[in-house]
């Protein structure tokens, strides 16, 4: 029987696919005051975003085979390290594309529409009236800039093209044929993107090359009263400079699904906020997603503990290739 660790509860679903295989030995949620508790014995890691997949963790796990990923970003695994401690690190792409998309045109939506401006205002028992002062604007005819174009953002590309939006773009490896037949017009640097776009979307993964991708220069280059949307990571933002250009009213709005540290504290600066719709990084985690991600991770981890090599690889090193 192979030994599994789950970073989260394993939900009830996933129970008959590993019934005469494989047992659950703890999760991260078995034990919240000591997650890592009964770790060391695991053939198999469920991994999600929480803990940090290092050198020093693997150290700890022996017979560690491998960490299989729910979800799309894989920041938090150490891939060189997983090589060299023979770990097969895998990850499943595909899971949260959809559910990650719809969220980033809902935060999109909500921002525009001004919901939490005009929610706080009624629960304040504000009077007032609500038409004569509303600022929200139609996306019909709008412009969308979406940093990235794999997955998640050619789907909010076609999702954007439905509600009658012009969508741009950039990424460095999508050519500009490739972009055209995802319904994009792919502009040369990323600060195109920002100057033309009265919503800009990204996703991209973090690493050194993006992180704080998004700063000072990159929001005043954005029209005045335009809008961010962040449902990648958050350390692509600079966080500060965000603030500021919501203080100074240069953006109109930001819709926010994760922070460089989450959850977010209560006092963050970008809580509590009528121009900021903020989520805690749930955008990949509906019904259907989440049915989708554990069932793959589950599969691919099951596919290494019996010698198999699973689609999604994340360093093909390990098998010499």
């Amino acid at each position: 029987m192979f030994k599994f660790w789950c970073e989260r509860a394993l939900p009830p679903f996933c129970q008959p696919f590993l019934d005469g295989i494989g047992t659950v030995i703890a999760t991260g949620a078995d034990t919240p005051n000591d997650p890592l508790v009964a770790v060391s014995e695991a053939n198999a890691i469920i991994a999600s975003a929480r803990v940090r997949y290092n050198s020093d963790f693997m150290d700890r796990v022996p017979d560690l085979k491998v960490i299989s990923r729910t979800g799309i970003g894989y920041d938090n695994i150490d891939l060189a390290a997983a090589t060299r401690h023979g770990v097969v690190a895998c990850y499943t792409p595909d899971g949260p594309t959809r559910s990650t998309a719809e969220h980033a045109i809902t935060l999109m939506l909500a921002t525009m529409k001004e919901v939490r401006h005009t929610h706080n205002s009624i629960e304040r028992g504000e009077k007032r009236d609500y038409v004569t002062d509303s600022q929200a604007r139609e996306v019909h005819g709008k412009t969308l800039g979406l940093i990235g174009l794999g997955r998640i953002g050619s789907t909010v590309a076609e999702l954007a093209r439905g509600l009658g939006m012009q969508v741009v773009g950039f990424d460095p490896v999508v050519s500009a044929d490739e972009a055209r037949q995802r319904g994009v017009e792919l502009l040369p640097t990323i600060d195109d993107v920002f100057q033309s776009a009265d919503v800009v979307s990204l996703h991209v993964p973090l690493s050194d090359r993006t992180r704080n991708l998004v700063g000072t220069d990159q929001l005043q280059r954005m029209k005045p009263g335009s809008f961010l949307v962040n449902c990648a990571r958050g350390g692509i933002v600079d966080e500060d400079a965000l603030v500021a250009a919501l203080d100074s009213g240069h953006l109109a709005g930001a819709g926010v699904d994760v922070f460089p540290v989450e959850p977010p504290p209560a006092d963050h600066p970008l809580l509590g906020r009528d121009d900021v719709v903020a989520t805690p990084h749930i955008a990949g985690g509906t019904i259907e997603g989440k049915q989708r991600m554990w069932t793959v991770a589950i599969e691919q981890a099951l596919q290494v503990c019996r010698g198999e090599r699973p689609a999604n690889v994340l360093n093909p090193d390990i098998y010499g290739n």
